[in-house]
């Protein structure tokens, strides 16, 4: 008997011990799964039931130094169908989704069979996108609290003013479904225009359907990025400059670097990119390259405009002297080779201020053939050519030649005969209208200002190493050249305009028949007061004009637009102070 029981125990001892470790680990993995893993399980049940959604933060607004809105938010009203769990959709269903896509202008066949999956499964679809007021009103008075009808509302970037100053304003490209500045200040300033967006908190049955929203976060509205353009100047600007050149025209207070009005044609309108575009949509944008900034990326022979560098050399170096007399036969023999003036029956007599005023070349060709050029780069650089101004919009650098210049990137000695092209701004002598505008402003203020797209950045200024003689001199010539000289044609009543032309080659002038991209750019730079008001730096250049009347003339236009604009300010200004009195 004890035998027996001993025999069966030692049998059924095994399945004890196989049970003892499968309760072993049962105990393990519960242990495991309550305490070494309750977190990331709490974490999964309430995502069950709860869903943690961001809210787009509002981007801050651009406007312009008046407060005139540049870029800003526009709320966009949108109709969706909210499903219900409905296996098909019902006949009041059927009936209202014709009479909705009748006042949305849709198609209620080609869309029943995916509302139809929505309803099953308590989606939400989209409708309309950026309804009307009209529509709104409709849809909102007929379906207002209809459980299938959803109306809601997101906010859009939205450019008022178009196409105008869009270099400078810029547009707003899509990333992982985020939106992102792609140039411009929606670049440039994108961390602070985009604000912090906020966070909400739902929950929702087993369904999906949505049972209570809260705010955990209500986010932060980005901030408003204030300009120094003048909408007013921008429009003339804009309305002024001929559609077929392309260009630039800039405005700058040549005190403080502000920048006023910024044109660079062709342009582009920046409301294009708030809906998805084709590739071959943006090949066709490409053409003419409207996103480049031409006032700060495009570097171009200057021409004449050099001129006031070149003198400035001359005369502190007592290679020429502002008094003496010069003779113009229409070209100068060097090495016997003739180099012609702009002119080419010539000037006649002339004196120095005269020479630059009428823009002739024979005194400049003078200067080129008794110096170095490495000194009339260094006053080029003196002048803040060749190098970046310092401004926030991209910008190139520029080129001042010099020996080693040539030889860096040539590979080849410099000739003497180059620096009589390069005395009267040609040669491989480039730079950008700001820069252009920056050396501009330096003749009447007597140092470089950095220049200036936002009115929060600093004032910067570097004294200019030029004699305040020199200065003087490059200023008459200046006036002459409105009296007298080639600027003549921008001559405006009442205006005091010390100004300068320039021609500037692009190829051999052999070749200017050929094709226009072988004319060459006109330039016109100008120093303007008006009355009382602040003095203004005016830099236009027309590319591939033949000549610079083309950009005289747009001078001459945005002069005049300027005049009636201050005009009508100081008449305004009169009547109130009389109403007043």
């Amino acid at each position: 008997m004890i035998s027996s029981s001993y025999g069966i125990t030692e049998k059924i001892a095994p399945f004890f011990r196989i049970i003892i470790c499968a309760l072993i680990l049962i105990l393990s993995r519960l242990c495991y799964l309550q305490i070494k893993q309750w977190h990331y399980f709490k974490e999964r049940s309430t995502k069950n039931f709860l869903r943690i959604e961001r809210v787009p933060s509002l981007r801050g607004n651009i406007v312009d130094s008046t407060g005139t809105i540049l870029a800003t938010n526009r709320p966009v009203v949108i109709i969706s169908w909210q499903g219900t769990g409905n296996g098909q959709l019902s006949e009041e269903q059927s009936a209202l989704l014709q009479q909705l896509c009748s006042v949305l202008g849709t198609d209620s066949t080609t869309l029943a069979p995916t509302i139809t999956r929505a309803e099953k499964q308590r989606n939400r679809l989209l409708l309309a996108h950026d309804i009307s007021f009209e529509t709104l009103c409709c849809v909102a008075e007929s379906w207002g609290v209809h459980p299938n009808i959803h109306i809601d509302t997101e906010f859009q970037r939205h450019y008022p003013e178009g196409s105008h100053a869009c270099h400078v304003v810029g547009y707003l490209g899509s990333m992982n479904s985020q939106q992102h500045g792609v140039m411009g200040l929606e670049s440039i300033a994108h961390e602070n225009l985009k604000g912090v967006d906020g966070t909400k908190q739902k929950t929702v049955n087993s369904q999906g359907k949505e049972l209570n929203t809260i705010t955990i976060d209500q986010g932060q509205t980005g901030t408003t990025m204030c300009t120094t353009l003048n909408s007013r100047l921008q429009h003339i600007a804009e309305e002024i400059f001929p559609s077929d050149y392309a260009g630039a025209l800039l405005v700058m207070d040549p005190h403080d670097g502000a920048l006023k009005v910024i044109v660079s044609r062709p342009s582009f309108d920046p409301r294009i990119f708030l809906q998805q575009i084709t590739p071959s949509q943006w090949q066709v944008l490409q053409k003419d390259q409207p996103f480049l900034n031409r006032v700060s990326q495009s570097c171009y022979p200057i021409g004449s405009v050099f001129k006031l560098v070149t003198a400035s050399f001359g005369i502190e170096h007592k290679v020429i002297c502002p008094h003496s007399t010069w003779y113009c036969g229409g070209y100068y023999t060097y090495k016997g080779r003739n180099y012609w003036c702009n002119q080419r029956r010539g000037h006649g007599k002339l004196t120095t201020l005269q020479a630059v005023a009428k823009s002739c070349n024979i005194l400049f060709f003078d200067i080129g053939s008794k110096t170095d050029i490495d000194l009339i780069a260094q006053y080029a650089r003196k002048f803040g050519l060749g190098t970046k101004t310092g401004t926030l919009i991209p910008e190139k650098q520029g080129i001042v030649p010099s020996r080693a210049w040539k030889y860096e990137h040539r590979g080849e000695a410099w000739w003497q005969g180059e620096t009589l092209s390069v005395a009267i701004g040609q040669g491989p002598l480039v730079a950008t209208p700001l820069q252009v505008a920056r050396m501009i402003s330096s003749i009447f203020t007597g140092y470089l200002v950095k220049p200036r797209i936002l009115e929060s950045e600093t004032i910067e200024q570097e004294p200019l190493a030029i004699q305040p003689e020199t200065l003087a001199f490059l200023k008459e010539s200046m006036e002459e050249a409105v009296i007298s000289g080639t600027g003549q044609r921008a001559r405006t009543k009442d205006m005091k305009i010390y100004a300068k032309t320039s021609t500037a080659q692009v190829s051999d002038l052999s070749k200017r028949n050929q094709d226009k991209r072988h004319l060459e750019h006109g330039w016109f730079v100008a120093h303007v007061t008006y009355k009382q008001e602040k003095p203004f730096t005016l830099v236009i250049v027309a590319e591939h004009a033949g000549s610079s009347m083309v950009s005289v003339d747009i001078a001459k236009k945005f002069l005049m637009g300027y005049k009636r604009e201050i005009d009508a300010e100081y008449k305004k200004k009169t009547a109130m102070q009389n109403v007043v009195v």
